[in-house]
């Protein structure tokens, strides 16, 4: 079973407090993974961010929620209980309850969500409130992220595809050297593009000490990379007698190609043109940050009373 969107987790958590007994957070966690049938894998599933599992997050939005609407109290830290508000909720709504049954209960909660809208030039902006989504802010945030990346990313390819083949080799050594290979970038600039012979476009130190060698093959290339291309370059990496090798593309390669890295005994890692977009987004090369936005969360410690 799928994951249960925060919304539809609000009944089950509330029946689950209509004992009046003061429950523990991990209490009512487990109470809606077994009611939801949610596995131990889908449970380790993160949020976009990777900074909380989205089931923990989507039951913290629920209970803040409900909580905001006063339809749950908090005695005590990570402890709730069920108010009278609460009990005529799951009374008066048969079915899911939604964050619109909240907003028309609880004036402090209309109230909330009404100063969350931001004005913008055309007049009061009226942006999705939570009775019209499923996601959680957190989930919101981090997909808003992930499209934003995903644009940008396919930019850096359309532009590396369109760029020369000595600008490409100088993208390759900057990006290496920002993913901590090849000492310095003067020593990468001079082993990049300076073999040219035998399938070898050139040579990089795998870590600052020069202790190991790899050698780099990369193509600004628009066709499919096949296996017979992956064979040429194993067979350089054998006249060397090297052990180490990395296929850079700009396009993509085949299944066969794949295959036969993983079949060999020499350690090929195939990069393809999205893969080497997201480790440029990811190390700052060739994208540079636009806005940050810092998310904080209340610091619970620091309302603890002796």
């Amino acid at each position: 079973m799928a994951i249960p969107d925060y919304q539809s987790l609000m009944r089950p958590l509330l029946q689950f407090l209509a004992d009046g007994v003061e429950h523990p957070l991990r209490d009512i966690k487990e109470h809606l993974a077994s009611h939801f049938s949610v596995t131990a894998e889908e449970r380790d599933q993160m949020l976009p961010s990777g900074v909380a599992p989205i089931f923990t997050d989507r039951i913290s939005w629920a209970r803040y929620y409900l909580q905001r609407a006063g339809m749950l109290h908090q005695p005590r830290r990570s402890v709730y209980q069920i108010t009278d508000a609460g009990r005529a909720l799951l009374r008066e709504v048969n079915g899911k309850i939604l964050s619109s049954h909240l907003r028309d209960r609880s004036a402090e909660f209309q109230h909330w969500i009404d100063g969350n809208r931001v004005p913008n030039s055309a007049g009061p902006a009226e942006p999705p409130t939570p009775s019209e989504q499923q996601s959680t802010p957190e989930e919101t945030l981090a997909n808003a992220y992930q499209s934003l990346r995903r644009a940008v990313e396919a930019d850096i390819l359309a532009r590396l595809r369109a760029c020369s083949p000595g600008f490409f080799e100088q993208v390759v050594v900057r990006l290496l050297v920002a993913m901590g290979y090849g000492g310095s970038l003067q020593d990468a600039g001079q082993a990049i593009g300076r073999t040219g012979d035998e399938g070898i476009d050139g040579i990089i130190n795998e870590d600052r000490l020069g202790l190991d060698t790899v050698y780099i093959q990369a193509k600004r290339w628009t066709a499919t990379i096949g296996r017979p291309d992956i064979q040429q370059f194993a067979g350089a990496l054998a006249g060397k007698r090297a052990k180490k090798g990395v296929f850079i593309t700009t396009s993509s390669f085949s299944a066969e190609a794949r295959a036969y890295a993983g079949s060999i005994d020499y350690k090929i890692v195939l990069i393809s043109g999205e893969q080497l977009a997201a480790f440029m987004f990811e190390h700052n090369v060739g994208a540079a940050p636009a806005s940050l936005y810092e998310v904080k969360k209340v610091d619970t410690d620091f309302f603890e009373e002796e």
